[in-house]
């Protein structure tokens, strides 16, 4: 064993014992009792666990015959002072976990597969294998699925936005999960085959579209024996690969179970799929057609109402595995893009009907350039709760929109400010991006809409302006602070910036409350 693969070993045990105080050791050994490897918390004897170890070897001997690969197995049992647990490695090698008498092995059996398959990651490593040593926390993951759902969100794509998430990657044994991983993280491709023993976790970052990706891949083990482990690292997934081997047609029909195990374990979240055909390369054996594949997640989507995508790649050439990664990525922005728009939609709901309990006809006014663009009423009658609207005015510059809840929305451009007498809320736009200096005829505009506008009205003023002008000098710019006082309204500014969508549903929100308090 080399320095380096000792110094993985190290780390990666004492990073485990730091996260599970309830084991004490934990120890590498052959099928004799020869430590390989490992750690202890306490003064425990590693020579005694080894001798354990080559005790209950046969044991697992007989367990493995039970067991499809006829190599895997895992055994468990208490002494006076401890409970042990045995995880085998591949044939000859077995890990052993010394833990608390009072610990529990259910709590502690999925780490104890991740450290098998790092421990057999580790012993078969080559130069410039890419080993990481990270412990997931898997109890905190069960715990916080709304958290990890709901992270870093961007409005829309090519906008800088930073995104993490967690995803599965399913199938049958041999179909290429573990070897389309490591074309996309090490760029490389290995033709020597080891089936991963429980689970392989890796995190990676890349660039997709101008934004920044980081994701935690779960490639999940197939075999039938370690199934009622997997429902825990499923917990918390935001999405998920399931690949078959097009050269292989009984895993190509096993896509659907792989599907309906994720469901279950996922509690039929609505999480972005992508079903993989890999091995492209193998063009004379192939058995499945790219048809049959495209029209199983078309199935699949109709019969769920979830929308699954289907890719076909090789892991030996690399072909479309960066698209692969690429596709899932762009479902789970737009799914996030989802969450958060009915999240945020569900808030201002929230608040206009509070506000049509206290009055049966509520008007906002929306002021742009062009109703083209007009962001804020493009958030309000995206809200479908809202019920039914009809549209009882349509001229050039003025549309006005009515709900049967009593709501009222008027869209103006510039050149019609006169109709705005009746509206409690007014949200004027004004867009400087492409100008040097700032319009006049913005301030003028602003004075027009506070003369106009209804007493205690709330005026909201978004401006669209680049990073380079001064917001100072707009604020300056449009100070009519002596005019507000004889109005006596709420004058609210605010700067539009590239994610503007987040930004207005923000300025929504204050603009809704202000109104809100006023009755």
């Amino acid at each position: 064993m080399t320095i380096q693969k000792n110094k993985l070993f190290k780390e990666l045990f004492n990073k485990f014992l730091e996260s599970n105080r309830e084991v004490e050791s934990v120890i590498v050994s052959d099928s004799e009792g020869l430590v390989i490897a490992g750690e202890k918390r306490k003064d425990i004897d590693i020579e005694l666990v080894s001798v354990l170890t080559s005790i209950i070897n046969p044991i697992l001997e007989r367990m493995r015959s039970e067991f499809e690969f006829q190599k895997f197995g895992t055994a468990s049992f208490d002494t006076e002072d401890h409970r042990l647990l045995f995880i085998s490695v591949d044939e000859e090698r077995i890990i052993s976990l010394v833990l608390e008498s009072m610990a529990s092995i259910e709590k502690i059996s999925p780490y104890g597969f991740f450290l098998a398959e790092k421990t057999a990651q580790i012993l078969t490593a080559e130069e410039d294998d890419l080993i990481q040593v990270e412990i997931p926390n898997f109890e905190y993951e069960a715990g916080n699925v709304e958290r990890l759902k709901n992270q870093l969100y961007q409005m829309e794509l090519g906008l800088d936005g930073e995104y993490r998430f967690k995803f599965v990657i399913l199938g049958d044994h041999e179909v290429g999960k573990t070897s389309i991983i490591r074309r996309f993280v090490e760029k490389r491709y290995t033709t020597d085959y080891r089936a991963t023993i429980g689970i392989n976790i890796l995190s990676h970052e890349f660039e997709f579209f101008g934004n920044k990706i980081g994701v935690s891949l779960y490639d999940l083990g197939a075999q039938k024996y370690f199934k009622r482990f997997r429902k825990i690292y499923y917990l918390g997934a935001q999405a998920a690969f399931i690949v078959f081997d097009l050269a292989n047609r009984e895993s190509f029909e096993n896509v659907k179970s792989w599907y309906e195990e994720l469901r279950l374990f996922t509690s039929g979240e609505d999480i972005p799929i992508v079903i993989v055909g890999n091995k492209t390369d193998l063009l004379e054996d192939r058995k499945v057609y790219y048809q049959e594949g495209a029209k199983l997640a078309n199935n699949l989507s109709e019969s769920e109402k979830i929308k699954l995508s289907y890719i076909e790649t090789s892991a030996l050439t690399g072909s479309n595995v960066e698209d692969a990664f690429n596709l899932i990525s762009y479902h789970y922005v737009m799914k996030s893009k989802e969450i958060e728009d009915e999240r945020r939609s569900e808030l201002l709901l929230n608040i206009i009907n509070s506000i049509l309990k206290k009055k049966i006809v509520f008007t906002l006014s929306f002021i742009s350039e062009s109703s083209v663009w007009s962001p804020g009423l493009q958030i309000i009658t995206s809200i479908s709760k809202l019920g039914e609207k009809s549209l009882i005015r349509d001229y050039d510059d003025e549309q006005v929109y009515q709900y049967t809840n009593g709501m009222i929305l008027k869209q103006h451009e510039y050149s019609a400010l006169d109709d705005i007498s009746s509206s409690d809320g007014i949200f004027c736009v004004f867009d400087v991006r492409s100008k040097e200096q700032i319009d006049p005829n913005f301030r003028e505009m602003l004075l027009k809409i506070v003369e106009n506008g209804k007493k205690n009205a709330v005026i909201l003023i978004g401006v669209r302006a680049s990073e380079s002008i001064n917001w100072s000098e707009i604020i300056d710019h449009l100070n009519i602070d002596e005019r507000i006082d004889k109005k006596v309204v709420d004058l609210l500014f605010f700067r539009i910036g590239l994610d503007f969508r987040l930004d207005i549903f923000d300025q929504l929100e204050v603009m809704l409350s202000a109104i809100d308090e006023k009755y």
